[in-house]
């Protein structure tokens, strides 16, 4: 075997450092605060590369990477890693998503307790030579509803440290069962309503998504049980800084303890000078034992596939061998896109997943397209936390049942993927197909059959079937400037309910999708993004 050669551009844990060079065949360069032109210059000559947060994996940068294999992110973001560029250039991305999860749930709990006991606040005013008690009366946390949002890894941990407190826990998440949430001692609520007018304390761990971005913003604050008290070790953005400083100043809520921030540094000054405020510089990964765990994590991750020893916690390839992947891969990104379309059309917490296989792709090894189906449903609730190697057990975890089944023939097509999701508020259906190895398409959802390209900005439009509603539709969108690249209708019967899906050159505003949701015939409006 040729020698090895792995860069490392941001600073990494000595302990992942000599796992990847205890290989025989392995070189490790470590090159910390290069240059972007020195980057460029330099990813030529290696078969791996680990970073953090601080390397920009860039288009550009990949092109010219001409050995790299594999790309290890010493963490769980991807924000800085062009995935897709890497996916086409065959290049395996790589993350480690648990390794923080007790740093982080730890330092959510210290900043609830911070916040309920306004430790800095008191410790700087001491520091300060004053001795004022009266000024820092707290709360205590025993008996108080603490609001859960998003019950994943790190959502889970917070939970149990919180009930050790002797709190209630509420939570919302719209991706785990009753069932799961209950086995947590946790009480679910179907709405991010009713956790806001309960809780005392709410804390989110979420990522973030156009659907999270604001989660908390002026329309929430105005429902949340005057005096609650906020912390937010997930995602800048999640709460609106803005609103949350209007909301602070009214007397709405009691105080905030933020890890993290919508811009990093933070810029809100005026939010920053309030005296309810704690805030630390993003330190929920910040103790000697997570750099550890992601650094070993993603070294041996990075250096067992660089040496033939199989592929684990992979972002975009599930852990098969290259001749199976080869046969399957167009169908595996069919299914994928019809899991997160599915996640879209869903609502209310899930439940139950179905997914039958039908005609000749029978044959093939279905367990990673079954995965990738999972995979796609979680990742607009989950994003980079969810991968080939987890999704499953993510699944498993948070109560969600599936299902495989198939069948030898089908009476439309060839090959038919089937699947359907159920929640506590209904049932969504997706079919999919080929119309040719390298044509994919939507060919059902739910009752209404269309001929769907699986891509990019689409628009679903529930409408009564009658003249003119194609045009009234277009000439909104027209209007606008945005351009339609492909339409499909279906109906049940005429005169009844139709099915209008569009594919778009570009997304749209909310005012936008406001308008169409307005037109005469129109019954409901979902857009898609895959």
């Amino acid at each position: 075997m040729n020698a090895i050669k792995i860069l490392v551009t941001d600073p990494l844990s000595e302990e992942g450092i000599e796992l990847m060079k205890s290989a025989n065949q392995v070189t490790v360069d470590v090159k910390t605060k290069l240059k972007t032109e020195e980057l460029l210059a330099l990813i030529g000559e290696y078969d791996g590369l680990v970073v953090r947060s601080g390397t920009q994996v860039t288009k550009d940068l990949l092109e010219r990477a001409k050995r790299l294999k594999v790309i290890g992110r010493a963490g769980a973001g991807l924000d800085n890693i062009d995935v897709e560029t890497a996916s086409k250039r065959g290049i395996i991305v790589m993350n480690a998503a648990g390794g923080n999860t007790i740093s982080t749930a730890e330092h959510t709990m210290s900043l609830i307790l911070s916040l309920a006991r306004n430790i800095p606040q008191a410790s700087s005013s001491l520091k300060g030579g004053q001795w004022n008690r009266s000024a820092f009366m707290g709360v205590e946390l025993y008996g108080k509803h603490l609001g859960v949002v998003g019950l994943g890894r790190i959502g889970s941990e917070v939970a149990k440290r919180a009930l050790g407190f002797g709190m209630r826990v509420i939570v919302y998440d719209p991706y785990l069962s009753e069932e799961r949430a209950r086995e947590l001692e946790a009480e679910p609520v179907a709405r991010l309503e009713d956790l806001l007018k309960r809780a005392d304390f709410i804390t989110f761990h979420t990522p973030l998504t156009d659907e999270t971005r604001a989660l908390l913003g002026a329309k929430q604050f105005a429902l949340v049980k005057k005096g609650v008290r906020v912390v937010n070790c997930a995602r800048g953005g999640i709460v609106d800084e803005k609103a949350l400083a209007e909301a602070i100043k009214s007397g709405q809520v009691a105080g905030a303890a933020l890890d993290v921030f919508e811009q990093e540094p933070p810029k809100n000054q005026e939010l920053l000078s309030l005296p309810q405020v704690i805030v630390t510089p993003h330190l929920g990964a910040s103790t000697e034992e997570a750099q550890r765990n992601v650094a070993t994590e993603i070294a041996v991750s990075v250096r067992d596939y660089l040496l033939g020893l199989g592929v684990r916690n992979a972002v975009n390839v599930p852990s098969v061998e290259p001749e199976v992947l080869k046969l399957i891969d167009p169908y595996l990104k069919l299914i994928e896109r019809m899991g997160t379309l599915q996640a879209q059309l869903a609502e209310g917490r899930l439940r139950e997943v179905r997914i039958r296989y039908i005609g000749d792709l029978t044959r093939l090894e279905l367990a990673p397209l079954t995965i990738a189906f999972v995979k796609g449903l979680l990742t607009p609730a989950l994003q980079e936390t969810v991968n080939y190697v987890n999704a499953a057990l993510i699944a498993k975890e948070r109560g969600i049942k599936v299902i495989e089944s198939k069948a030898a023939e089908g009476a439309d097509f060839a090959n038919l993927i089937s699947t359907l999701v159920e929640t506590d508020r209904g049932k969504a259906e997706v079919h999919g197909a080929f119309f040719s190895r390298t044509d994919p398409r939507i060919v059902q959802i739910n009752d209404f059959r269309v001929e769907a390209v699986p891509s990019g900005a689409m628009m679903l439009i529930r409408n009564q079937d009658k003249p003119g509603m194609i045009g009234q539709v277009g000439t909104a969108l027209g209007s606008k400037g945005i351009n339609i690249s492909s339409m499909t209708f279906g109906r049940k019967s005429q005169g009844g309910e139709a099915l209008l899906v569009l594919n778009l050159d570009q997304s749209v505003t909310p005012e936008v999708l406001e308008a169409i949701k307005k037109l005469p015939g129109v019954i409901e409006v979902k857009l898609i993004k895959l």
